[in-house]
């Protein structure tokens, strides 16, 4: 999850406003497309503080977090469907990754967004099944 919230897997959206509102002191019309980023959001110090720090125990107490705060798949009615899906399938890649293999990144960890995140020089590695007892 704190992964999810330093580097979402979509960077944002475009939604429509239903209704005319005013939001920080601007006119938001209604019919105007409007970008959601979730970049904003997660490193928004008022709900997560000290954002920039990698923190899992963040996510320990799940009632801590304000409802569309943590956004990595989107929220509400319309959240991405392949959710629940695609955190298992990280989840089992990462057990076995660090279970059967010693790994070593083999250049540095700078990314870029293209929208999504990317490594920039990919994310070339070594890979060493471990030793069987």
């Amino acid at each position: 999850m704190e992964t999810l919230r330093m580097v979402p897997p979509a960077f944002g959206n475009f939604k429509k406003a239903l209704k005319d509102i005013e939001y920080g002191g601007y006119l938001i019309l209604k019919g105007w497309q409007i970008l959601w980023t979730s970049p904003m959001t997660h490193m928004d110090n008022s709900i997560f503080p000290e954002p920039s720090k990698f923190d899992p125990s963040r996510f320990e107490n799940q009632s801590s977090i304000p409802p569309y705060s943590f956004i990595a798949f989107g929220g509400g009615p319309r959240i991405c469907p392949g959710y629940e899906f695609a955190r298992l399938e990280t989840l089992v890649t990462i057990h076995y990754l660090v279970t059967q293999f010693t790994w070593k990144l083999c250049a540095d960890n700078s990314f870029s967004r293209d929208p999504t995140p990317t490594p920039t020089q990919g994310l070339p590695i070594k890979l060493v099944p471990r030793k069987l007892r």
